[in-house]
């Protein structure tokens, strides 16, 4: 259930980074080489300088991307360039952006999460060295930057309807834009009776973990690392709790977008060979350019993929009569064994190119990609043997599997846009006598 605490955000001080906008990025995992660069570029206060900061020669145990990312924080804590409210707040968090040709926005609410693994469903696998890296950072800073994007549902709107209310009529405390051009903008509510209430409209939801599996088991490693040490909690903002931002799945304007796999690395590889073997389960039909293929991919629907390779485009479909138990996997519920990205998983990238679990959860072979696009131009280059272009997941098939207790493949879903980091961040206060 939903324990959100108020809290005392730190927030970027414009009169002395000018633009907000300049100062925030996407999540770490987001931060591509030239997005780093461009970040670096935009402002020397850019928040990726602490969460996904250069690595530099001659760095050791002793001084490193986590130890720098520290100083800075410290420091930009001294000089004023961040501040911290001298209330403790929940924040409105409001994104406007265009998708599948409409202007839409998402509302949700930004506190501090209560940490309880044991009653948050998490829908997706994680992978070994993001864990690592977000662990190695905040062991190094004890705050928190990026936020854990959770799901609810409330038919309701109970939460919000109040904070609607609560920020009618205001001018944002804080606005800025992603590279995309969407708009996000952040209001602190204060008032102790609106906090109660949208507190007490959520106290009994069930929270599923949308975006931020690895924040969220990061914070829970460090959280059990504390506890081992003999820490304690010195406030509300401590390492028992974690900075999350909800949304109700029952307010309009969440949007999905699918995650491209593209493989390489596959010694001998034949795209008309592995077509040919397709056949057994699949039904194959070659189409004329990556346009064609997408097109198709989207009308065809359930348990559709498309495949590129060099000069080749075209489209798999799963013939009807499949057993998806004997597919996928005897010992998953029925909602497991659907999934498109499950599908592709064990039909094609493990039947068929030796790709198993394990290759998957090392990145062996497979890379991730939302720009199908830049995916297949990346196969045109050589960069890439093959692209496999899904349809995106739907919200009530995270929710369905979580409920089983399950987890979707890594990189099932991309929750669209993105919660910028930077906007609100938090220190720990953690008791060490």
């Amino acid at each position: 259930m939903a324990q959100l605490l108020p809290f005392r955000g730190f927030r970027y001080q414009s009169d002395i980074v000018g633009e907000i906008t300049d100062v925030v990025a996407p999540p770490y995992d987001r931060i591509y080489p030239d997005v780093q660069k461009a970040c670096y570029a935009r402002s020397p206060f850019n928040i990726v300088r602490i969460t996904k900061g250069f690595t530099e020669e001659g760095d050791d145990e002793s001084r490193n991307v986590y130890t720098r990312a520290a100083e800075t924080l410290h420091a930009w804590i001294a000089e004023g360039v961040l501040v911290r409210d001298d209330r403790p707040a929940l924040y409105a968090y409001h994104q406007t952006y265009s998708f599948g040709g409409s202007r839409l926005t998402r509302k949700g609410i930004i506190g501090l999460g209560k940490l309880e693994p044991e009653k948050v469903h998490a829908h997706e696998r994680t992978l070994k060295g993001p864990r690592e890296d977000r662990l190695k950072l905040i062991r190094a800073t004890e705050a928190n930057f990026g936020h854990i994007f959770m799901l609810y549902s409330d038919p309701e709107r109970s939460a919000d309807k109040r904070i609607a209310a609560a920020i009618a009529g205001r001018t944002p405390d804080i606005e800025a834009e992603d590279a995309d051009g969407n708009l996000h903008q952040v209001w602190a509510i204060t008032e102790d009776a609106t906090i109660r209430n949208v507190q007490a409209a959520l106290s009994d939801k069930d929270l599923y973990i949308a975006d931020g599996h690895h924040r969220y088991e990061t914070a829970v490693n460090y959280m059990r690392e504390c506890e081992n040490a003999g820490w304690r909690p010195a406030a509300a903002e401590s390492f028992d709790a974690r900075m999350m931002t909800l949304f109700n799945v029952d307010e309009p304007g969440t949007s999905i977008r699918p995650i491209h796999r593209m493989v390489h690395g596959i010694a001998g590889f034949d795209s008309d060979a592995l077509l040919a073997n397709a056949q057994e389960r699949f039904e194959v039909e070659r189409v004329d350019g990556f346009d064609a293929m997408a097109d198709a991919v989207e009308v065809g629907g359930k348990h559709t993929f498309g495949f590129v390779a060099q000069d080749v485009h075209a489209v798999l479909r799963l013939k009807d009569g499949q057993d998806l138990h004997q597919l996928v996997s005897s010992d998953r519920s029925e909602d497991f064994v659907n999934l498109d990205v499950a599908v592709l998983h064990a039909g094609i990238l493990e039947s068929l190119l030796g790709i198993d679990a394990r290759a998957l959860e090392e990145q062996t072979y497979v890379t991730y990609t939302v720009d199908a696009k830049k995916g297949a131009e990346a196969v045109a280059a050589g960069d890439e043997q093959a692209l496999f272009y899904l349809n995106p997941t739907a919200a009530d098939e995270v929710i369905r599997v979580a409920d089983q207790g399950e987890k979707m493949p890594q990189k099932s879903t991309d929750f669209y846009p993105k919660l910028l980091t930077g906007l609100v961040l938090t220190t720990m206060e953690i008791d060490k006598t």
